[in-house]
């Protein structure tokens, strides 16, 4: 531990094996919601506002000093965020509710904080997650929406969500996730466990879930279009295996809008004790 009191974590940096905080610093996790047609992603930029910008600002007057967040996923512009788990530590004592209620307090409408709670040193809002879980909606109908328009993604000709569903299947497991890695991609290994995939469907929404230990960049929207590809019967089911064998991102269909894409859930070891917050109806949760 360097002996500097004021030493801080870097965003998303992994905390040293057997490093501690310094002495009186309290490490925070929050559960945040956010519109991101209104940001430029999560990340902070130095043209535009991400909600990074946002929340550290809103967590700095709470604080009267500056305070840097840590994501579990780093979203792209006009994704949004139904349960974005963040983690900053700070010295100034506030009970956790005078954090959120702080912190909301100074934040646009189009971003909430849902829950703030202590926590243990050593947890990590990106490192300490076992899995992220992202749904996909399209409105597939003739007529885009008017009213929900940044929050859906819309496909006006007909789609056949069984070949779809059985078309993701071949996603399950372990592999090599190239064809559907977004160019630019920092990652250094396209392997990604996706544990579990589902396609359902609510009146004129369709719905693509996906949860696994980390995603690529564009990863979900890529696999998205690649899956109405196959519901409009341009592709057959066997399709999406054939494009993860082949590894090659230019042979699959092209990268879906961000509008219809939320973070919905990260899961935690039972020891964190994270809250879930269920997708509300209108995010077709039950």
């Amino acid at each position: 531990m360097p002996e500097n009191n004021h030493w801080r974590y870097l965003p998303n940096c992994k905390v040293p094996e057997g490093e501690i905080l310094p002495s009186g610093t309290f490490r925070y996790a929050a559960v945040v919601e956010y519109d991101g047609n209104k940001f430029c992603g999560w990340q902070r930029q130095l043209h535009c506002q991400g909600v990074q910008q946002a929340v550290e600002s809103a967590l700095s007057k709470v604080a009267n000093q500056g305070l840097t967040v840590s994501c579990a996923g780093r979203t792209d512009t006009g994704v949004h965020g139904w349960h974005q788990v963040v983690h900053f530590d700070s010295s100034v004592i506030r009970a956790p509710r005078n954090w959120q209620l702080g912190a909301n307090a100074n934040l646009p409408e189009s971003i909430r904080l849902h829950w703030v709670e202590v926590m243990p040193a050593q947890f990590h809002a990106r490192f300490s997650a076992l899995a992220r879980t992202y749904r996909y909606l399209i409105l597939n109908r003739p007529v885009k929406a008017a009213v929900m328009h940044g929050g859906l993604s819309w496909c006006r000709h007909p789609l056949s969500i069984a070949p779809m569903a059985e078309a993701s299947q071949a996603l399950l497991g372990e592999q090599d996730f190239s064809a559907f890695r977004g160019a630019g991609c920092q990652s250094k290994t396209p392997m990604r466990d996706v544990k579990s995939v589902k396609v359902f469907q609510q009146g004129d929404i369709i719905a693509i879930e996906i949860c696994a230990n980390a995603f690529l960049l564009h990863m979900v929207r890529n696999i998205a279009g690649a899956l109405m590809a196959v519901g409009r019967g341009q592709q057959g089911v066997p399709w999406l295996g054939e494009l993860l064998a082949g590894r090659d991102r230019t042979q699959s269909a092209a990268t879906a809008p961000a509008a219809g894409l939320y973070l919905i859930d990260v899961k935690y070891p039972q020891q964190f004790n994270m809250p879930y917050r269920p997708p509300p109806p209108y995010l077709l949760g039950s």
